[in-house]
């Protein structure tokens, strides 16, 4: 018990070191990343007025894909492009939240770039 209040603490310490020097704008939000042991959700978000433009998870009901949680992560973030390049959004920025740049993280950051998001 100790030892994941001792993880959650580090994420949070990083994650609050990338909040300090990004942020998203209405010319180029930002694509917030989260991450749990059964699903990844992604979100574009407008940081000057709080609102979320658009949002895509591996858990919605709209969203079929099979593989590995790496394969449905990549299929997240193509989701999550399509839906921006619908509502007008080509670039954003890209918080990874506190966790490392590899795996399912990697895969969607990918995956949106395939879809057509430049970051």
């Amino acid at each position: 018990m100790i030892v994941m209040a001792g993880k959650l603490s580090r994420r949070d310490r990083i994650k609050r070191g990338i909040r300090k020097r990004i942020s998203g704008s209405s010319a180029r939000p930002r694509l917030s990343v989260y991450r749990s042991n059964k699903g990844i959700y992604a979100q574009i978000i407008d940081d000057v007025t709080g609102k979320t433009l658009v949002s895509a998870s591996s858990l919605s009901k709209d969203f079929s894909a099979n593989g590995t949680k790496s394969d449905q992560s990549a299929a997240v973030g193509k989701l999550v492009a399509e839906k921006a390049v619908a509502a007008g959004i080509k670039d954003v920025v890209f918080d990874r939240n506190g966790y490392l740049y590899h795996g399912r993280v990697k895969s969607l950051a990918e995956g949106a770039r395939e879809g057509g998001l430049n970051f």
